[in-house]
């Protein structure tokens, strides 16, 4: 599997790392595992510790068991450039830590009778489509909550990030070339998971925010949480999202807004929301004597569905996923139910689970992913299943972090700077014009006074191109998945007007070419 933003999120359990990471490792003891004032010490000075070596401007924190919350605390800055501190009430987005939140929200349902784990999605999402009308008719909730619909490896995203919206993103599914068949393959994809939620919302009769609320968020006095953008922005006690610039932290100049994608990382939450949620999950769907979900129907988000890494290490089994869960069974513990989530304009986060030792933490951050809340959750684990931490989570974590966020586009050349005295192989009107792609398109081309501008999204923003080489320009992306300069490499033939471009920033799935029409 290539090295996406999604293989680095897996190392929270080790999936795609696990050969490397434990090539070095032996079978340690259990001292015991029951959770002492000695551990939560610890977890104290190792998250001062983390935040020194990342820089990472704020954290909340929160450890529980069934019956009670042991740790809850904030540390650090809201944001950097103010001095309002972050306390266990703070509002964070949740990234894609909301998958495993939305999950318990369909549970819900499911455990209320108004939809099924195995309903096909077209049954209740007006105008859903795959490419393939047998996957159209066949795909479930069950298939796109575990990712093993076929779709590429977040394949769609792009469409959120040039402003496309959720009804537009959900019509052009239908246009997403799959790249393994059906139900065979994991492939982490947030607008499918995206799509089941809202399918799930439908059947409901209800959008998605107030299916949330009401069979979530309200129950279990979870009075911060939210899954609409504009509710985390009205927050008065909010986490902003930090990049760094320079060697050091900055807020970012964008703000993620994940509303066209809110089943799969649109949640925001507190601390103290995200603890009183994990007990539920450690008590089966109750809490503090209260049913919240059938049992039966939370306990199938924990069932493992399909293999995301190898099961050749012999320190530890495969890694799974399950209905929005990371499910891992390596190590000292008997089972683990775990998931990470980041955004790179500002959000890094992570929860375990574990289940038969009956205790759960969760770790909140502002800041771009760079392994901060992975780093505290594997070390704390070490500290209570085998007494110690067992090696460099920082070092292991913080390296995955920076491949990811090494762009995936673009890497033949250096595109940032244009080999000297390069000049266009044809004059501006060759370029000009209209362009179409199904899935990311229509793009203009257009003539300004300083030369030729991109044209992207349905209310057309413009990007500046910048000669690279003969009939080759680049522009600079923004949003979640930009990084470096894009190359935009048109096709034409002698003096005709050029027949297509291919952009390399929409290419990952060989779905970047826009025809000229």
């Amino acid at each position: 599997m290539p090295f996406t933003r999604r293989s680095a999120l897996l190392a929270s359990g080790l999936g795609l790392l696990a050969p490397a990471a434990f090539a070095k490792a032996k079978p340690q003891s259990t001292p015991g595992r029951e959770l002492t004032e000695k551990h939560l010490t610890a977890l104290n000075a190792l998250v001062v510790d983390v935040m020194k070596k990342t820089g990472v401007p704020g954290m909340s924190v929160a450890v529980v068991s069934p019956d009670r919350v042991l740790f809850l605390k904030g540390f650090g800055l809201r944001r950097v450039d103010a001095a309002d501190r972050v306390d266990p009430d703070t509002v964070f987005q949740l990234a894609s830590l909301s998958k495993p939140l939305s999950t318990t929200v369909v549970a819900g349902l499911v455990g209320d009778g108004v939809v099924s784990w195995d309903q096909p999605i077209e049954r209740s999402l007006p105008g859903f489509a795959m490419s393939d009308p047998w996957v159209t008719r066949e795909i479930t909730l069950r298939d796109m909550f575990c990712h093993r619909s076929g779709l590429p490896d977040h394949a769609g995203d792009l469409a959120e990030d040039i402003g496309y919206g959720r009804d537009a993103i959900m019509h052009r599914l239908r246009f997403i070339r799959p790249n393994t068949s059906f139900r065979t393959h994991y492939a982490y994809n947030n607008m499918g998971f995206s799509a089941a939620g809202f399918a799930a919302a439908e059947a409901a009769g209800k959008s998605w925010e107030d299916v949330c609320d009401q069979r979530l968020y309200r129950p279990l006095e979870m009075t911060s949480a939210s899954s609409r953008h504009a509710d985390f922005i009205a927050q008065k006690n909010r986490a902003f999202g930090h990049v760094r610039r320079g060697g050091g932290w900055v807020v970012g100049r964008e703000q993620r807004n994940a509303d066209a994608q809110a089943p799969a990382g649109g949640a925001s939450a507190s601390a103290r929301d995200m603890a009183t949620w994990v007990r539920m999950q450690l008590g089966g769907g109750a809490l503090d004597g209260r049913d919240i979900i059938k049992s039966a129907a939370l306990a199938e988000t924990h069932f493992p569905l399909i293999a995301t890494g190898p099961a050749h290490d012999p320190m530890r089994g495969p890694t799974f996923y399950g209905l929005g869960w990371d499910i891992d069974y390596g190590g000292p513990a008997r089972q683990r139910w775990s998931h990470s989530g980041g955004f790179a304009l500002g959000a890094a986060t992570c929860a375990y689970v574990m289940p038969a030792e009956r205790f759960g933490i969760v770790v909140l951050t502002n800041s771009a992913p760079v392994g901060a809340p992975e780093t505290i959750c594997r070390s704390f684990l070490d500290l209570v299943l085998t007494g110690k931490i067992e090696r460099d989570w920082l070092a292991l974590f913080g390296g995955a972090f920076a491949q990811m966020a090494v762009p995936t586009y673009g890497r033949d050349a250096d595109y940032a700077k244009p080999p000297a005295g390069a000049s266009p192989s044809a004059p501006r009107s060759i370029y000009v014009g209209d362009y179409r792609n199904d899935l990311y398109g229509p793009i203009g081309v257009i003539e300004t006074t300083e030369g030729i501008s991109l044209t992207l999204g349905p209310a057309p923003t413009s990007y500046t191109l910048h000669h690279y080489s003969g009939d080759i320009f680049t522009f600079q992306p923004t949003g979640e998945n930009a990084a470096g300069v894009s190359p935009v490499r048109f096709s034409r033939s002698g003096d005709e007007k050029a027949r297509s471009v291919l952009i390399d920033y929409f290419n990952e799935n060989d779905q970047g070419v826009f025809v000229r029409g």
